[in-house]
């Protein structure tokens, strides 16, 4: 739920428009790249936004929920990417804060998760955590973003903190079958996201539910002993209702298997998460982004968009009842939540000058490792195209680095060097 804004951050925010208008000039601009100069003034303006929030915050001295400042505009102006390095730098950690946090919100929503699905995401916050702390040791950031940064990792950890305290309550005879359960319902949502789901898929699932429910008595999960007696653990409750859930997946499947498509009311949802689930898969071939051509922003505003199409957590149509198909579109949808977290996790910035250089080069690697599959020895000619196309790459460096068409050095260095 959005939260209320008072005056000052109604004022905060018309600037942080007037900002992204700005940002949007210089994206659309084509006429040459993006140089680290030319939005460095816009950078100081945002910086000095975020400086105005963190003061009127601490001085109501309350932490509001998402309104529109964080949630529509201040999350995205840090992430915003450009040529600073400095941006880019900020901008990653703060989008992978947010979309961690959605990931995190989304299987708050499900209740289907385990202590094993949280071991990931504890150890990236606690990494980012001491990114962020080191980071703010050596000032790395101005101060007013290094506070944005802390409280927004802080709302994360407390998130994860309520994931774990809702499994203490699992009785620890229940757990091995809980995480079977949480197991058989993934594969069960990635089986129905498929356009025609196969049957034959289906079948061992289906089985496996069923040796599950069959070893309840009275809707009860029993646990016996070796002496022949029998306890009923407790939060019955929390895997009754995630092997229900699991037999009402497979019957949609069923449904539709005979089908190739989703309800027509959600149909075009289904094709927008489709298309934008395709575009992300692509973009992890390269690891690459770029300010104008994958700017990953756009991807995650998309999947906000939609997200906020849900009511009570479903997608309704016109009249407001629940098509069939609700468990694909919530598969999609936190399948992209989970490729943009891992190109921001994996990518790295490059200026647009050297793109292509660092495409190259990525290609080059990738050939070579194939090559190396065959064993060796090889002979000079037999590497003679690999070391051409080296020698070309690197015939273009002045004085030891790569520079733009105006003369410049371009950010990103380092990362072509280490290719």
């Amino acid at each position: 739920m959005i939260g209320p804004l008072s005056g000052e951050e109604t004022a905060i925010l018309e600037r942080l428009v007037n900002i992204r208008h700005r940002l949007t000039v210089l994206k659309g601009n084509r006429g040459g790249f993006i140089k680290a100069n030319d939005v460095m003034e816009v950078y100081n303006d945002t910086v000095s936004e975020v400086n105005r929030l963190n003061e009127l915050r601490d001085q109501a001295q309350f932490d509001p929920k998402n309104n529109r400042v964080d949630q529509h505009y201040l999350t995205y102006f840090t992430s915003y990417h450009s040529s600073s390095s400095q941006w880019v730098k900020e901008g990653k950690h703060q989008q992978r804060i947010v979309n961690y946090k959605q990931l995190l919100m989304h299987m708050s929503e499900s209740l289907v998760y385990s202590e094993t699905d949280l071991i990931p995401f504890q150890r990236r916050v606690e990494e980012l955590s001491a990114i962020i702390h080191k980071d703010g040791i050596e000032e790395k950031h101005p101060e007013g973003i290094q506070i944005l940064l802390e409280r927004k990792l802080d709302r994360c950890t407390k998130l994860l903190n309520t994931l774990h305290e809702s499994l203490s309550d699992l009785s620890p005879e229940l757990v091995p079958i809980h995480q079977t359960l949480v197991r058989i319902r993934r594969q069960l949502v990635a089986l129905a996201a498929k356009p025609k789901p196969p049957k034959a898929d289906l079948k061992p699932l289906q089985e496996e539910l069923r040796r599950i429910d069959a070893g309840r008595v009275g809707d009860r999960f029993m646990i016996p002993h070796e002496d022949g007696t029998v306890d009923v653990p407790e939060s019955q409750a929390i895997c009754s209702s995630i092997l229900e859930e699991c037999f009402e997946i497979a019957e949609e499947i069923k449904i539709r298997s005979n089908e190739a498509e989703v309800s027509h009311a959600l149909k075009p949802i289904y094709d927008r998460l489709w298309e934008t689930r395709a575009h992300l898969e692509g973009l992890l071939l390269t690891h690459r982004w770029t300010l104008r051509e994958t700017d990953l922003w756009n991807y995650a505003r998309g999947l906000q968009e939609i997200d906020k199409m849900r009511v009570d957590g479903k997608f309704v149509d016109s009249d407001g009842h629940r098509p069939e198909g609700q468990y694909v579109l919530l598969y999609l949808l936190r399948r992209c939540y989970g490729i943009i977290y891992t190109l921001l996790s994996s990518s790295e910035p490059v200026s647009e000058e050297l793109i292509p250089i660092a495409n190259n080069l990525t290609t080059i690697k990738k050939c070579l490792n194939e090559v190396l599959k065959y064993g060796g020895p090889f002979s000079p000619h037999e590497l003679y195209p690999y070391q051409l196309s080296l020698h070309k790459i690197e015939s273009l460096r002045v004085d030891g680095t790569f520079r733009a068409p105006d003369g410049t050095i371009p950010e990103g260095q380092a990362v072509i060097m280490a290719h």
